[in-house]
């Protein structure tokens, strides 16, 4: 039987408080269904935000290099299940098998990379113009951030976000494409798998005028990574302008 999944919210598998569903198919056999997925709406994302907002105050104050590590543990796990993975995508998504190879690898690689930036999160000194003055910067996460995600590359680019996210010591929810829901799934429960603290990252699925759309308005988060269409990519940005 296909899984029912959920979201994944303050550390736990949650459905949306709705009770609605939506099918993800294989888009070369209409009559597999892949899985079933969560319909969420805005209760569901301000659920998500405040989960994340509880857990940034102990985030931020972890240490860097702990951050990366958990990148790290998640780049090898993905790196063992490449081909499962590939196969997956093919059949969730449609690109063909090297391709899906090609996209679970860029996935890989740049965990690996951000888990090394875990080591080079440097700040500056700077030259000051004053007598007896010192200068200097240090980074500093900014808060609670959404990541919103496209169809076509559903390992690679959701990792983009999320590994930079969690070095950088913010927490994150994370909206993907309603066509690639079940890969997003698997992402987040290898982090879950690694260990990663409950609410440091939360998924909630959706369709974009529903659960994107309160994401990118809810006033507790202070910034949007977004990949996708111009004309949505225009809308966040006058938005979140505002």
């Amino acid at each position: 039987m296909t899984e029912e999944h959920r979201n994944y919210i303050g550390g736990k598998w949650v459905p949306a408080g709705s009770g609605e569903t939506f099918e993800s198919r294989n888009p070369a056999n209409r009559d597999e269904l892949v899985g079933t997925f969560p319909r969420s709406g805005s209760e569901d994302v301000a659920r998500a935000v405040e989960a994340a907002g509880q857990a940034y105050r102990e985030w931020m104050a972890t240490p860097v290099p702990e951050r990366a590590d958990y990148i790290l543990r998640a780049g090898l796990i993905l790196e063992r299940r490449k081909d499962e993975l590939s196969e997956l995508m093919t059949r969730e998504m449609g690109k063909t098998l090297k391709e899906s190879r090609g996209d679970v690898q860029e996935g890989i690689d740049f965990c690996f990379y951000m888990a090394g930036e875990g080591r080079r999160f440097f700040g500056h000194t700077i030259p000051a113009e004053l007598r007896n003055k010192f200068s200097m910067t240090v980074r500093h996460p900014i808060g609670v951030v959404g990541l919103i995600t496209p169809w076509n590359f559903p390992i690679a680019i959701p990792l983009w976000k999320i590994a930079p996210a969690i070095v950088s010591g913010c927490t994150s929810v994370f909206k993907p494409a309603e066509d690639t829901p079940l890969l997003a799934t698997i992402l987040v429960q290898v982090f879950e798998e690694v260990g990663l603290p409950p609410g440091v990252l939360n998924l909630v699925h959706g369709f974009g005028e529903e659960c994107g759309e309160s994401l990118v308005v809810h006033p507790d988060v202070r910034a949007v990574s977004f990949t996708g269409s111009l004309e949505v990519g225009r809308h966040i940005a006058e938005t979140c302008g505002r």
